[in-house]
């Protein structure tokens, strides 16, 4: 069930960082955060890319859906190239991601996403899981540190489209009494755990610490109440129940 959200506090001074100059003149936490941050963010974008040309676009069931997996790609690999320029900015080169399996990566890793195997669980991914992932870039377009958030002004409108597509194949599966029963049974196994533990564990010190940083507005537990409060009604509208043990299949608790 949801709880009630506690907003993270105001920093009496903001923090404001515009650039590598500025980086390297910030205490070592705050660098070790926002290159761990961009690893993360950057690795993920590129397996998104991957996720949408060898997973995605073969089980598309027609040539439009198979457009909007291209789409979708080029898009998540446009994000890996714009977080690469801002870790190259830091003197950091990740160009040895792209020659990486997919298994190989370790900073930003959702296996359930290799699992897929059907349309149904297609639009949920998009739906509710890069919905997820589009709320965590909402707060990095509010990042102290500029070149992530001048960064995430374009991702995050792309991202609406990737979720935008996700709930209009979830709509269209739940047109039907048939079609709905396919997305609760996907939803009650594996989707809604998969969502919840996207934000990670719930007492994590180092999410405290990139709110101290201003380098994410709220902690991952607060994320991910605020997120479901956004979710849960959408999901209701088209006629699904969300679980009500939000702790059954989760792996960060």
């Amino acid at each position: 069930m949801l709880e009630n959200v506690a907003m993270a506090p105001e920093a009496e001074a903001p923090v404001v960082v515009n650039g590598p100059e500025e980086f390297y003149k910030m205490p070592k936490e705050y660098q070790d955060l926002v290159i761990h941050q961009l690893r993360a963010h950057t690795e993920g974008e590129l397996t998104g890319a991957d996720d949408y040309t060898q997973l995605l676009y073969p089980m598309a069931p027609d040539a439009y859906e198979r457009k909007m997996c291209c789409e979708r790609a080029a898009e998540e690999m446009d994000h890996f190239v714009r977080g690469a320029e801002v870790l190259r900015d830091l003197g950091i080169d990740v160009t040895y991601m792209m020659d990486q399996h997919f298994q190989e990566r370790q900073h930003y890793r959702t296996d359930a996403v290799r699992k897929i195997d059907s349309w149904v669980q297609r639009g949920l991914f998009s739906m509710i899981g890069e919905g997820a992932v589009l709320a965590m870039i909402e707060e990095m377009a509010q990042s102290s540190y500029k070149p992530i958030a001048n960064m995430c002004i374009s991702i995050v409108m792309d991202e609406y489209n990737h979720v935008a597509q996700g709930r209009r194949i979830v709509k269209q599966l739940c047109a039907t009494p048939e079609g709905r029963a396919e997305v609760q049974a996907e939803l009650e196994g594996v989707w809604w755990s998969t969502m919840l533990d996207l934000f990670g564990r719930s007492e994590s010190e180092r999410s405290k610490a990139y709110v101290k940083w201003g380098l994410r507005k709220y902690t991952n537990e607060e994320a991910r109440q605020r997120y479901c409060a956004h979710i849960v009604p959408q999901l209701r509208e088209l006629g699904l129940d969300v679980p009500d043990d939000w702790t059954r299949g989760r792996k960060f608790l």
